[in-house]
């Protein structure tokens, strides 16, 4: 596909150019350096949409490719490019960078400058991330992306930040070594860093098996799925709410993502065999993530451990292994990135006014505080999946595809949905209703700049939630592609193990 420019490149690294153009402003310009991080990212935004409307959803091939040698003696190649399944996280990427822009625009006070060249940054990583097609380039996005987010919840996050930015570093980097010593086990076996040409190879069950737990390492810390997930309700509580969405919206997508773009493909016959264990994961996530909300008094925590319970939708999604499950399983991940999203930067709003995040420190929001009410409902309705609204499809779809894989993990995910509206509608009643507290009672309304972020989430909500379609469309060829695939990777060692279990 070509469009006259090449626009995965010009995505990755416009920003990283405006971040590091930054640099040259004074300190004492920040007016400047913010309107440069806007006009970088909304350039970055516009620029992304030749990925919407030219995108040919007829195909499984990647499209918009770009490949060079880079190191020709390690046969490492600059190599990107995107399929239905990528592309919707690259526009997801540069949609909710302008939003973090916009929400920061007064709540950032200290080391501005520095600020905005970290979210610059981290925007270059993660569409880097999602357009990789080279195992060393996607190495070097997906670490590079731990440094700014690394500085974000350190720097400008709250009273215990170091703790929590350590904490997050040390967990996804340990995973991320287990990932290195796969990458480099599949490249001594098959002489290439190419990931689409190692994903045609054939590898035995032993091999796949134990790459299948060095990738699921990297990828069960960034979902993050129990019990791998203590760091993220720090991480989210810690972090200034910019680093709140980027972490919800993106930052955990890219361990789902990798089990699409890697575990399944790669090692599909140890997929399969794991599939048993990896739904009873889900179902744990989804199930505690969402009791342990009900125990949760600081708002930023409860949503925290919210998008543990959802992201275990998404992985049992995925590893139901069918249409319905995987295809729900992204459109989860997206709708998850606009709602959760949408959640973070409005608990940011109030706290910039009481700076307070403590539940019993609200009530009465809804006189005080109307328009900012209505958002925050809606946002709430779709999180609990409310026909209409965007939530619904994709839990109807990983819920019909649990149901297809197996009953009983059907019924168990579909209890997680009446978990899921318990906290989040007794949330809503304790900071919405009752009598006004005193803490709230003279606070700001709410302003349109930051109306705006909420109000561009909110025609995703319903334009999703009305017509699925549009998004929906960008992956089938890609998903049916992935599990002719995975199908086509049953083994004889897979078959016994089929018999052994069961004939899951």
């Amino acid at each position: 596909m070509e469009i006259g420019y090449p626009v995965l490149s010009t995505l990755i690294f416009l920003p990283v150019f405006g971040g590091l153009l930054m640099l040259l402003i004074g300190r004492n310009q920040e007016g400047v350096v913010k309107w440069t991080a806007l006009i970088f990212s909304t350039l970055t935004l516009v620029l992304s949409l030749p990925l919407f409307t030219e995108f040919d959803k007829t195909t499984y091939m990647m499209q918009f490719v770009e490949r060079k040698s880079w190191i020709p003696d390690w046969g490492v190649e600059y190599y990107v490019g995107v399929d239905g399944i990528s592309v919707l996280f690259v526009l997801l990427s540069a949609l909710i960078t302008i939003l973090c822009v916009l929400i920061s625009w007064n709540s950032i006070k200290i080391k501005v400058k520095e600020f905005y060249v970290s979210l610059l940054l981290i925007e270059g990583a993660m569409i880097g991330v999602f357009c990789s097609l080279d195992f060393f380039l996607f190495y070097i996005f997906w670490e590079a992306m731990l440094i700014p987010m690394f500085l974000i919840i350190g720097v400008w996050g709250g009273p215990r930040r170091v703790y929590a930015a350590i904490k997050f570093f040390l967990f996804t980097l340990v995973g991320s070594i287990f990932m290195l010593i796969g990458i480099i086990v599949l490249y001594l076996k098959g002489g290439t860093f190419n990931i689409l040409e190692l994903s045609q190879m054939a590898l035995p069950f032993n091999l796949q098996f134990w790459l299948f737990w060095a990738f699921f390492a990297a990828f069960a810390v960034k979902v993050p799925m129990f019990p791998f997930h203590t760091w993220l309700p720090d991480a989210h509580t810690e972090a200034p709410t910019a680093g709140s969405v980027i972490l919800a919206a993106i930052l955990i997508k890219m361990g789902a993502y990798g089990f699409l773009r890697f575990s399944l493909p790669l090692f599909p016959d140890a997929a399969r065999a794991m599939t048993p264990v990896m739904l009873g994961l889900s179902v744990v996530a989804i199930i505690y993530g969402g009791l342990v909300c009900f125990a949760q008094t600081d708002l930023k925590r409860l949503i925290a451990y919210s998008s543990v319970s959802h992201m275990g939708f998404v992985t049992l999604g995925i590893f139901t292994l069918n249409s319905q499950g995987m295809e729900g399983g992204i459109l989860y991940m997206i709708n998850h990135g606009i709602i959760t999203g949408a959640l973070f930067l409005c608990v940011g709003i109030v706290y910039d006014r009481t700076h307070s995040r403590e539940i019993v420190d609200y009530g009465g929001l809804a006189s005080v505080m109307p328009v900012y009410a209505g958002f925050f409902m809606l946002f709430t309705l779709a999180s609990i999946g409310l026909p209409g609204l965007n939530g619904f499809i994709s839990e109807f779809l990983v819920i019909l595809g649990g149901f297809k894989a197996k009953k009983l993990v059907g019924v168990l995910a579909a209890t997680g949905i009446i978990i899921g509206a318990g906290y989040m509608l007794w949330l809503y009643q304790r900071v919405f209703f009752n009598e006004v507290n005193e803490n709230i009672a003279r606070i700001e309304p709410m302003g349109l700049r930051e109306a705006l972020p909420l109000l561009s989430l909110s025609v995703f909500v319903f334009w999703i939630g009305i017509y699925p379609d549009t998004f929906l469309s960008f992956m089938h060829v890609s998903v049916n592609h992935l599990l002719e695939r995975v199908n086509y990777g049953v083994s004889d060692t897979m078959m016994a193990i089929k018999g052994l279990t069961g004939g899951y």
